[in-house]
């Protein structure tokens, strides 16, 4: 074998070796991209998930689930059971099934945790009460003392729902006694009656005010604070969907979920 034709093999052999290593190393084009190490519990979430929740939630929560659903397209929050707090506690120890519970007080939610159904939850937000009256404030109500006046109209929260009670509360320390035209089961209730005009007033949260919008006049009351409301959230045992729930109540724990919670007027737990 000639020199030249010895080094023309050479270079064919070498050429033909690192053809050889490069398409050992270059993927084939169609070669699908490589996964992830793990995946994360929020990819893994899905289901459907039911929530009960306090009447004075109502705007919040529907924004919550609304954001959840959208970072957990997988998850399916049912609508939303909203009503008074001590009413939902009720059903749910009485067999009424459900992954989460929020209440607009700590008491109604220790009913359901006594009776085995959720652990103490953690608290989320805090409310106080107004006095929700017709735009412009017509009656020209000014202080809990004016409620007493028998020519006014008003309603009140039923005692055992927590703005019944944080109402009496707030009552009796200012020494007035009332004689509402009725007691509603949950505080949607009565801020309707005053949108509507069949009450002159009524006693509701600050955050209902808010949402109403230009349908009331919210009146402040001196010492409101002193009837504050503290509202928790619990996970409930026997959840079919535990996963989800977690991350339901972590949510509304999260910074995210105390955003939307200060914008619609709740105060920090």
């Amino acid at each position: 074998m000639t020199r030249a034709i010895r080094a023309s093999a050479l270079v064919a052999l070498a050429a033909a070796g690192l053809a050889a290593l490069v398409g050992c190393s270059t993927p084939a084009p169609d070669a699908a991209p490589a996964s992830p190490a793990a995946t994360t519990e929020a990819d893994a979430l899905s289901g459907e998930l039911t929530i009960f929740a306090a009447a004075s939630l109502t705007a919040a929560f529907d924004e919550l689930a609304a954001e959840f659903e959208a970072q957990h397209p997988d998850v399916d929050v049912l609508p939303i059971s909203y009503d008074g707090s001590s009413v939902l506690a009720t059903q749910l120890i009485e067999g009424a099934t459900a992954d989460v519970f929020a209440s607009a007080d700590e008491k109604n939610l220790a009913k359901v945790t006594d009776a085995g159904l959720a652990g103490s939850g953690e608290a989320f937000a805090t409310n106080v009460l107004q006095i929700a009256v017709a735009p412009g404030d017509p009656t020209r109500v000014e202080t809990l003392a004016d409620l007493a006046d028998p020519a006014l109209t008003v309603v009140v929260c039923a005692a055992e729902v927590p703005c019944g009670s944080a109402s009496r509360t707030l009552l009796d320390a200012a020494g007035v006694t009332l004689t509402p035209a009725s007691e509603e089961q949950n505080v949607t209730a009565v801020l309707s009656k005053v949108k509507s005009g069949e009450a002159d007033a009524g006693l509701v949260y600050a955050t209902d005010v808010k949402a109403a919008g230009d349908a009331v006049t919210g009146i402040a009351i001196d010492g409101a604070d002193a009837a504050t409301n503290v509202y928790p959230i619990a996970a409930l045992k026997g959840t079919k969907n535990p996963e989800a729930a977690k991350a339901f109540v972590d949510f509304v724990l999260s910074d995210a979920g105390q955003k939307v919670l200060t914008t619609l007027g709740f105060g920090a737990p």
